[in-house]
């Protein structure tokens, strides 16, 4: 299953990637914004403000993680992005040196 997971990543470009990972990312403080909502307001008792607190832990490590995967997808998008500068650059600059140079002659 995780191989499949792969192979349908693959597919999708960094840019998509990114807004499918920062879409969950913002549910999870929505989540978190409920929990933290509920925990002020409602009278809870020991074992359910224990078990809100739990909740509370595993949605900040979710968002942690999102925020690593996001960050290593921007570098890849900045990467790739310097990249094609530089091929943009590049062909520019072939274009100009046979183009141009050639009416010169």
């Amino acid at each position: 299953m995780t191989k499949t997971k792969d192979k349908k990543r693959e597919n999708v470009s960094i840019a998509s990637e990114i807004d499918r990972l920062e879409e969950r990312r913002e549910r999870c403080h929505d989540n978190l914004d409920r929990a933290e909502f509920k925990s002020r307001r409602a009278k809870l008792s020991e074992e359910e403000r224990q078990e809100l607190e739990n909740e509370m832990a595993i949605i900040n490590e979710r968002v942690q993680k999102l925020d690593k995967e996001l960050a290593v997808l921007r570098g890849e998008n900045r990467r790739n992005m310097v990249l094609s500068v530089a091929l943009l650059t590049i062909s520019a600059l072939f274009y100009y040196m046979f183009f141009y140079n050639e009416d010169d002659t």
